[in-house]
C-alpha cells in the first residue's frame, strides 16, 4: 500500500525545497534591496533624486575634463582640476561597486550597455596614471547622461529607437552593397583626378585623390584640394551630382524597412523599465540585457 507517512515526508520535503528556492531568489538583505531601489529605480523620490544628482555630477565631471584640456586653464587650475577629477572618479567607482552589489544579476548588469559605460567612466583616470593623455577619454561619461530618459519618464520613446535599429539590421545587406558601390566610385574618381590634375594641384597620390573624392561625394567640400583643369572640374561636377543622389539611398533603405516593420502588424513594443531597452518579439517577457520584466508599450506612429 501507499505509505502516507512517506507521502507526507515527500510533500514536506517538496514544500521545504520550494521555500528554500524562494528564499534563494528573494533572500536578499533589506539594505541590498533598498540600495537597488535607489540606484536602479526612478519611480521613488529617493531613486529620482539619485538619478538627477548623478546626471548633474556627470555633466560637471565632463566640464572639468574639457577645462583641463585648455592650456590656459590647465596652467592656472591644473592641480585643482586633478583633485576634482579624482573625487569624481572615486564617487563613480563607489557607485559602480554599489550597482554590482545591488543588481539582481551582477553579470548581466556588468555586460549590459550601461554596465560597460559605467566601467569605462572610471577606467581612464586610472589609465591616466600610466598614460597621462588617456585621462581625456573621460568624456565618454557623456553616454551616462542617457539615463535622463529614465529620469524624465522618456523610456517609452526608446521603443522607436529599437525600431530604427531593427530596420538598420534588416537592411544591412543593401547598405553593405551600397557602401561597396560608393567605395568603388570614390576610388575610381580619386585615381582619375590623380592622373588628370597631378601633384601641381595637390593630388600628390591616389589616396590623396580618394580623400578628395570622399569629401566631394559627401558634399562636405573642405576646399583644401580643388581641381584646376577644365576636365578635372567637369569630373568634380559629375561627382557632386552623384553625391546628392547617393545621400538619398540609405534614407530610402531604412525608410522601407521601417515601413515593413509597421506594415507587418508589429505595433506593440515591450520596454524594460530598468535599462530602457526593448523587444518586439512575441512571447518575450523579460529583458535580454538586464533580466528585468518588460512592459508593453505602444510605438505606433503618432503615439
Amino acid at each position: 500500500m501507499f505509505d502516507t507517512n512517506n507521502a507526507t515526508d515527500m510533500s514536506d520535503t517538496s514544500v521545504s525545497s520550494a521555500a528554500s528556492d524562494a528564499r534563494a531568489v528573494s533572500g536578499r538583505s533589506p539594505l541590498r534591496e533598498r540600495v537597488r531601489t535607489i540606484i536602479f529605480g526612478n519611480d521613488t523620490p529617493a531613486g529620482h533624486f539619485f538619478d538627477v544628482v548623478l546626471i548633474i555630477v556627470i555633466l560637471l565631471s565632463i566640464v572639468a575634463v574639457m577645462l583641463d584640456s585648455m592650456v590656459a586653464v590647465s596652467e592656472q587650475w591644473g592641480a585643482e582640476l586633478a583633485i576634482l577629477e579624482w573625487i569624481f572618479t572615486i564617487l563613480f567607482t563607489v557607485e559602480y561597486a554599489l550597482r554590482l552589489y545591488s543588481a539582481r544579476n551582477a553579470r548581466k548588469y556588468a555586460t549590459s550597455f550601461f554596465g560597460v559605460v559605467d566601467l569605462l567612466a572610471v577606467l581612464p583616470t586610472f589609465i591616466g596614471v600610466i598614460f597621462p593623455p588617456g585621462r581625456f577619454l573621460l568624456t565618454i561619461r557623456v553616454l551616462r547622461v542617457l539615463r535622463v530618459f529614465r529620469v524624465l519618464k522618456l523610456v517609452r520613446f526608446l521603443g522607436a529607437e529599437d525600431v530604427l535599429f531593427t530596420a538598420l539590421r534588416a537592411g544591412r545587406r543593401k547598405i553593405t552593397v551600397f557602401m561597396l558601390a560608393v567605395s568603388t566610385i570614390v576610388v575610381i574618381a580619386g585615381s582619375l583626378m590623380y592622373v588628370i590634375e597631378g601633384a601641381d594641384a595637390g593630388f600628390t597620390s591616389i589616396p590623396r585623390g580618394v580623400y578628395w573624392a570622399i569629401v566631394t561625394v559627401t558634399t562636405v567640400g573642405y576646399g583644401d584640394i580643388a581641381p584646376m583643369t577644365p576636365l578635372g572640374q567637369m569630373l568634380a561636377v559629375l561627382l557632386m551630382f552623384t553625391g546628392y543622389a547617393i545621400i538619398a539611398v540609405p534614407t530610402g533603405i531604412v525608410g522601407v524597412e521601417v515601413g515593413r516593420f509597421y506594415g507587418g502588424g508589429q505595433s506593440t513594443w515591450k520596454v524594460c523599465g530598468a535599462c530602457g531597452r526593448g523587444s518586439g518579439t512575441p512571447n518575450v517577457s523579460y529583458c535580454g540585457f538586464c533580466g528585468e520584466p518588460l512592459q508593453t508599450n505602444d510605438v505606433k506612429e503618432g503615439k
